[in-house]
Order: C-alpha cells, then structure tokens, then sequence
C-alpha cells in the first residue's frame, strides 16, 4: 500500500528533527545530478533557482538563488488556490440562475429570460441543458421574448474583451480568458477522421444552424503529430444566419484525433447553444440573446448549483487549467470587493492574496499578479515565497485538500509520464508549469524514510524547456534520504 502524503504525525515530528539537524548544513550548491542535467542541457546553473524545506521551519535543505524573481508558469496556480481554498472554504459553490420578472401564462413566459451567470468555473452545456429541462418541468414551452446574459458578478463583465493575444494560438484552449457566464469554455469540441481519401469532421457540442467543413489537404505523417497541420479555421455567416466553419491546414490520413477549439464570439456561442438543447426538448423561442442585468425583483425560475471548490481546485492542478485558475481568481476578488472598496475584482483578488500573505507572515514585496493562473508574461513569484505559501498551507484547514489536487509522479495528471522507476515515483506530488521561457516544479515530496520535503525548483531561460531534466533530477534528490541526517532511534 501506498503511504498517505502530509497525513502522519510523525512526518511533521521528524521534519522538526530535520530542520535542527539540517539548519547547518544547508546548501547552497546544486546536488551533482542536477548540475549534470543543466550542463546537458547546456543551461547555465544560474538559470535555476530552488528551494527545498522542511514541512514546518525556516531552515532550508538546499537554497540556490531562492530569493530571484522569477516566472513561474503554471505553478502560480497554487498561490490561487491554496488561498482559495483558505479563504473561500473547500465547500464553496458558485450559482447560476434563470430569472425572470413576469410568470408564465400557461405554456408561454412572455418577457425576458435573465441567465445569470454566478462565476462556476465549470458551467458545461449539459448543465444549461439541465437548467432548461427544469425550466420545461414548470409547464413553460414557449418562450416569447430575448434571453438576457447577466455577467455582472465579476468586474470587469467581459475581461476578455480588449485582451491582447497572448500567443499565435488564441483559438487553443489554454487561451480562454474566464467571464461569469463562461459556457463550456466557449470551446467548440470537434472530431476529426480521415481515411486514404476524406476527411470528416463532426462537432459534438450542441449548436442550432452551425455547420462544419473541412478544407485539410490529407498527408502521410503520423497520427500523433495531427495538430502540427492545424491551421485556424475559417468562419462565415451566411444570410440566414448559419454560421460555417471550415478547417484549414493539413491532417494524417487514416487517423482520428479530438480537439476542442475557441472559434465562436461568446454571446453566438450562448445563443446557438440555447436554441439547439430548448428545441431539443420540444421548446420555441422567438427572441434574441442580449447583454443585460437581471432587475432586483426578478424571480429565480432555476439555479443550479455548481461543484465544490475542492473539486474544482482537483481540476485546476491536476489539468493545470487556465481558465479554471483565472476564475478562482476573479472569485477571489468577486466575494471581497465589497469590503475592500475595489469597484475592479482583479486588483481585489491582488488585494486579498497580499493580505494572506501578510497575516501569514510572507513577504510579498517581489511578487507581481496579474490572473493568477501563471499564464502571464509578467507574473512573478520567488522560490521562497512559493514554498512558504505551501507550509502554510501544511498548517491550515484544508491541507489534504490541496495535496490531493497535485498531480501525483509516475500516475496522473502533468506528472504521470515523469519519473517513474525513480525514488520519487508516486512520492511525489507536483505542480508543473511551462511557459516559453519558463518551466517550473512545485509540491511535496517524501523521501524513502518517509519525511516530506517541500520543494520548488524554477527555470527562467529562452531555453528553459530544455530544464525539464534538471527539474526532474532535483525532485529525485530530494526523495533520496539526505546523508546528513541520522535515523531516529
């Protein structure tokens, strides 16, 4: 059986034991498998920078550049959500409503529909189509009137809106920026199979007067490599309003793959969604969708309620969901704007995590924020302040919480190809993050006499995808018993 991570009492007992046997005798030069690996790489040693403590205590076991600045990709998300998590509690849900100010008459709702977005990181189609069916269940079938899109729980509605791209990709999904009202991603999820000769494509995602064509030239190649010949798809809308999406670009011949693609404008997205799953169920609907707030004495028709926020905080590491992050983010500063008298919810979130990291004694003077989700070119945090955010969370509440969503070496989520036949292999529990210049590990590790170790090992460098390696050989130190320290009797 597997031992339990950051469960037993006398991991935290024995870590105290490290920290006093190992306070002088911390280094500060990199373990020789790690150098070995950045000279591989042909990486400089000061591209690197780590820290590796003790659960509880200040006294590192290895400190090298731990005090730099630096971009950490994608584990920025745990700052997100291990304040997330203390802050909002892991039974937090967010709320989605349909309104509306006037009864049904019979069959038929006359007057506006109000779909009220409450944040839910992971509002899926088949949730609205939930919603509808209970909308359907009250008798109504008709509805006769526009369908109004609140978003007002976050500030901005639309932050999306006026973004710049951040990549030559911005139809992929790691690109979509949150709103409250954010349906399924507004991802569109394709099928793709080709034989010797054809090509077809299938949208799975339910969408009235949507149609799919393809334009991709079939070429020999491997099926794995299908999304090297991905080019972004063109878009038309003809008179009657169909909207036709035609792919472009190059696809392997007898291959299959799926995809998800941010292709349609959000309120189009909503509304061909709407329409499709209401007729579905038998339903009409003469109207538009529009932007709008729901009025103070309108009348919850439906509200579902989404998954916990530790279910969702699994999804968001486990993923390393952009979108998700982003959210809890904006949720972050959502649920505090009003008592810190911030009218924007991001520079609220920026308020609330400052004031964590205060209460908690971490000094916050290098960290810069921007969405929380590490998918920023500005974003900076230090190996330091990572690893003191994650001995917090040791001490608090919901610390199973946060391990469980980490994903976990040689098993599951960005860490199940890693490290298997090592030391580390399922003692691991590391976030993962990769930027174009940056690539970063942050998490718990125990080593073979079963204490845990905190770790966070950042690579900043135009190659730093190439310090993988690196970042692997310093996760597997560290699961390696430190020969400094004695085995308790």
């Amino acid at each position: 059986m597997v031992r339990t991570l950051l469960t037993a009492r006398q991991v935290l007992a024995f870590a105290i034991f490290c920290t006093a046997v190992l306070g002088a005798n911390a280094q500060s030069a990199l373990p020789d498998s790690v150098r070995a690996a950045l000279a591989q790489a042909q990486l400089p040693e000061s591209s690197l920078a780590v820290l590796v403590l003790p659960l509880s205590g200040t006294s590192a076991r290895l400190s090298h550049g731990a005090d730099q600045a630096l971009a950490p990709a994608s584990t920025m998300k745990l700052l997100t959500t291990v304040i997330a998590l203390e802050e909002l509690g892991p039974t937090f849900r967010w709320r989605t409503q349909l309104l509306a100010q006037r009864s049904a008459q019979g069959a038929t709702l006359h007057g506006p529909l109000y779909l009220r977005g409450g944040g839910d990181p992971n509002l899926t189609w088949q949730g609205l189509q939930l919603m509808l069916r209970a909308l359907r269940a009250q008798g109504v079938r008709q509805l006769r009137g526009d369908i109004v899109l609140d978003r007002s729980y976050f500030a901005p509605e639309r932050p999306d809106l006026g973004a710049p791209q951040f990549d030559e990709s911005p139809d992929a999904y790691y690109n979509v920026i949150p709103d409250a009202l954010l349906l399924s991603s507004n991802l569109l999820d394709l099928d793709l199979r080709s034989d010797a000769h054809l090509l077809t494509p299938t949208l799975r995602t339910p969408l009235a007067d949507v149609q799919l064509h393809s334009r991709q030239t079939l070429i020999d190649a491997d099926c794995k490599s299908w999304d090297e010949g991905w080019l972004m798809p063109e878009l038309r809308q003809d008179k009657r309003g169909t909207v036709h999406i035609t792919l472009l670009g190059t696809f392997p011949k007898n291959c299959s793959a799926s995809t998800s693609s941010n292709l349609l404008v959000r309120n189009l997205f909503i509304e061909r969604a709407l329409r499709a799953l209401w007729r579905e169920l038998g339903g009409s609907w003469v109207g538009q969708v529009r932007d709008g707030v729901a009025p103070v004495d309108a009348k919850i028709l439906v509200e579902k309620i989404s998954d916990t926020l530790a279910d969702t905080v699994k999804r968001v590491n486990k993923k390393s969901d952009n979108a998700m992050a982003r959210a809890l983010f904006l949720t972050l500063g959502a649920e505090y704007a009003a008592k810190g008298g911030y009218a924007n919810h991001l520079d609220a979130a920026q308020g609330r995590i400052r004031d964590w990291l205060a209460r908690h004694g971490i000094d916050a003077a290098a960290l810069v924020l921007e969405n929380g989700s590490g998918l920023s070119r500005s974003e900076r945090i230090t190996p330091r302040q990572l690893a003191q955010v994650l001995q917090a969370s040791v001490s608090g509440l919901w610390s199973p919480e946060l391990a469980t969503s980490l994903p976990i070496a040689a098993l599951d989520g960005s860490m199940r190809r890693r490290l298997k036949d090592t030391p580390a292999a399922l003692r691991a529990r590391i976030k993962t993050g990769t930027l174009r210049d940056a690539t970063a590990v942050a998490g718990y590790v125990m080593d073979t006499s079963g204490t845990s170790w905190i770790v966070v090992g950042i690579v900043n460098s135009p190659d730093a995808k190439r310090g993988r390696a690196a970042l692997d050989a310093l996760i597997v130190w560290a699961a390696e018993v430190p020969t400094t320290v004695q085995t308790l009797p």
